[in-house]
């Protein structure tokens, strides 16, 4: 994934092309391979930060989208 601050990229749900598939979560650093839900196609474990301020994160290969569920997320982790 690339770093945001390098390259001033970080994925963001785009409607009508961004599938509408949205997981809940409890931690601002996030697991993606591609194994939910998407027919088991997957991709390469990335971990997907949140960046600071955000509630959100959207993988760049399969286009989940992770949603940090209110009240969680202060894991120190961004």
């Amino acid at each position: 994934m690339r770093d945001g601050n390098q390259t001033g990229y970080a994925p963001k749900p785009t409607p009508g092309v961004t599938p509408d598939q949205r997981i809940e979560v409890t931690s601002r650093s996030v697991p993606c391979d591609g194994e939910v839900g998407v027919g088991g196609l997957g991709h390469p474990r990335v971990w997907l930060p949140m960046a600071t301020g955000e509630n959100q994160v959207t993988c760049p290969y399969c286009s989940i989208t992770y949603v940090l569920k209110p009240g969680t997320g202060d894991d120190g982790h961004h």
